[in-house]
């Protein structure tokens, strides 16, 4: 990421209280997937992804967290951001021969509890997966052509069990 771009979405998520303080923006910079950019420049939507192996799923999956300004809630940003980050982190995870075999998130908004009440979800393509350690819904999203990883390949794995 640009150093200039690095700058924006620091100054988004403080401007937004996203996130609590300085050192955890630092570190999940290095974490961000995509940037979404309004008419006028400015940051809509931040989305960021964390190579994680969850004790619920046991496999490598990406973290994904999507953070959108409140102008742009109502509007198709989150579905967009979310779908276009799926993408890149599939791309990215075929081109290093998956890694990572898809996308995990868990749903903080309570407003996603209300209308999204159906196990999967077409657009994008998100499966229920119970409940995290934090009592979060989990849902996730499996890249095309990825494969389980053994036993002995997941024992191998050296990844953060949670962000």
């Amino acid at each position: 990421m640009a150093a200039d771009d690095a700058v924006r979405v620091r100054d988004f998520w403080h401007q937004h209280h996203a996130i609590a303080n300085a050192a955890d923006a630092d570190r999940r910079l290095a974490q961000v997937a995509m940037i979404a950019i309004d008419a006028d420049g400015g940051v809509a939507g931040v989305s960021t992804a964390l190579p994680l192996l969850s004790p619920r799923i046991g496999q490598p999956m990406y973290y994904f967290r999507a953070f959108v300004a409140p102008a742009w809630r109502t509007s198709k940003l989150v579905r967009d951001i979310t779908n276009r980050s799926c993408a890149a982190l599939e791309a990215f995870a075929r081109e290093r021969g998956f890694p990572c075999i898809g996308v995990l998130l868990e749903l903080e908004n309570e407003g996603f509890y209300r209308a999204l009440r159906k196990p999967v979800w077409w657009n994008p393509r998100f499966y229920y997966a119970g409940r995290s350690e934090r009592g979060l819904e989990l849902r996730v999203f499996y890249f095309e052509g990825a494969r389980l990883k053994s036993a002995e390949e997941v024992r191998r794995i050296r990844l953060p069990a949670h962000p």
